[in-house]
């Protein structure tokens, strides 16, 4: 009774901490591709260079930016910089972008192959007409969109897709609730090479599908991509919170996972599948992901499961021996959650996903229990580093490779740079979630059975 008060206590002082996050712009600032080509005496100078807001955003004003750097166009690194009043926004952020490490020039992308891209969604019109439109923007030669509307009350979604985007955007409708359900559905319906998913509440980089699906083209292994996801907003305390804890990125070094030759200082490789990407940004060779039968249907949001739909999929990729590549400038733009309770939600969900995605994976590949067995003392560890309360200052997590120049006290700069503490309430439910999942994923594959459907 006594630790459940001192619980309370310490949750109400989180809670005021919390509020106490001020707001953040975010920007883009886009370099010229030569280092230093501009101006003489050893100061570039701001030829060259462009300062847009993030997507939606009012134009820059004086006070902290959070932003995404440039260099001809690739995205390069973040940074957190303080506009001064009557300083030239331009000219302060572009002298902080410029102490970014330098970066090897992109090399040219081969055609990429034909393309399709799966937006799930569920009575969020609104959201998904702004996830369309940078869709429709794309610069890929040859690519569809696909709308699956999942278990809709309503035919606000279909109005829509038929209303305003007509034959350029296919709507398929999935009665059950699901998101991995839903991702089936679309996985069933697509036509291209390559088959991409994101989610209603990001907006695309004109280049996103390009960059993500480039690579098929000269891997025939490759079996997976994931991209960049950076905020799309830091307004409110539960934006800012997140992504000054790594948010969803996992930095701008491109990476590639090869089960031939697991990582080295991954002793629990291929089961971290967190470290590779995110389901608001993949793509898989869609042959090679209907060939392991999809994702599973009793995992992801909007079932008992939580979560864990896409982690499942990287993984289920991976011990066919395909590679999984991360392409940082693949980027989408991701309107993070906006309240305290959302975060509860999302720490619990994040919990219970993982688990349920790790049962889900020894139940449809029993082959692997060895391997994951031989891994359960480092998994222990890793469980309790993921829930820890996280330090102020703590760093080199989440985000690696992004730049943290100009950081000011308590706002986010490089990505995990965390600059706010992070509340025990939230490790406390991520760890309660994590003890629910297989559950959660037992109680989803029972409910799948009462209507007719069978997990993988």
């Amino acid at each position: 009774m006594a630790g459940g008060r001192r619980a309370r206590r310490e949750t109400r002082r989180e809670i005021e901490q919390f509020l106490g996050i001020g707001p953040v712009q975010v920007a883009e600032l886009d370099l010229p591709g030569a280092r230093g080509a501009a101006g003489a005496g050893g100061d570039p100078g701001d030829e060259g260079v462009a300062l847009r807001p993030g997507p939606g955003g009012p134009p820059v004003t004086p006070g902290s930016v959070f932003v995404l750097v440039r260099r001809a166009g690739q995205p390069v690194g973040t940074l957190l910089g303080q506009v001064p009043d009557g300083a030239d926004p331009v000219a302060v952020l572009a002298g902080l972008a410029r102490e970014l490490p330098p970066q090897a020039p992109p090399e040219p992308l081969p055609v990429p192959p034909s393309a399709s891209v799966v937006v799930a969604t569920r009575e969020r019109a609104g959201q998904l007409a702004r996830a369309l439109d940078s869709l429709l923007a794309q610069d890929h030669p040859d690519f569809e969109v696909v709308v699956v509307d999942n278990a809709p009350v309503t035919e606000e979604t279909r109005e829509l897709v038929e209303r305003k985007y007509g034959e350029r955007v296919r709507y398929v409708c999935e009665p059950v609730p699901g998101l991995a359900i839903a991702h089936n559905r679309g996985l069933a319906a697509v036509r291209g090479q390559v088959v991409a998913f994101t989610d209603d509440d990001v907006v695309a980089d004109p280049r996103w599908l390009t960059e993500l699906t480039a690579p098929f083209a000269t891997d025939p292994g490759l079996g997976c991509t994931t991209g960049l996801i950076l905020p799309a907003r830091l307004r409110t305390p539960a934006q800012v919170l997140l992504e000054s804890h790594g948010g969803f990125a996992k930095g701008f070094t491109p990476r590639t996972y090869d089960p031939a030759h697991p990582p080295a200082g991954e002793p629990l490789f291929p089961f971290t599948a967190g470290r590779f990407g995110s389901g608001a940004n993949m793509a898989f060779r869609t042959a090679v992901l209907r060939s392991v039968g999809g994702f599973d249907p009793a995992t992801g949001a909007g079932t008992r499961a939580r979560g864990g739909d896409d982690l499942y999929g990287f993984v289920r990729v991976l011990a066919e021996g395909r590679r999984l590549r991360y392409t940082p400038s693949a980027l989408v733009w991701h309107h993070h959650r906006e309240t305290w309770r959302d975060l509860e939600t999302q720490a619990y969900g994040y919990g219970a996903g993982l688990t349920a995605y790790l049962t889900a994976i020894l139940v449809n590949r029993p082959a692997l229990l060895p391997a994951f067995l031989a891994r359960v003392p480092g998994g222990l560890v890793h469980a309790r580093g993921l829930t820890a309360v996280r330090a102020i200052g703590a760093g080199g997590g989440a985000g690696g490779g992004s730049g943290d120049a100009g950081a000011g006290a308590g706002v986010p700069g490089g990505h995990d740079s965390r600059t706010h503490p992070w509340p025990r309430r939230l490790s406390r439910l991520q760890r309660r979630g994590m003890l629910y999942g297989p559950v959660g994923y037992l109680r989803a594959r029972r409910a799948l059975r009462t209507v007719g459907l069978e997990a993988r």
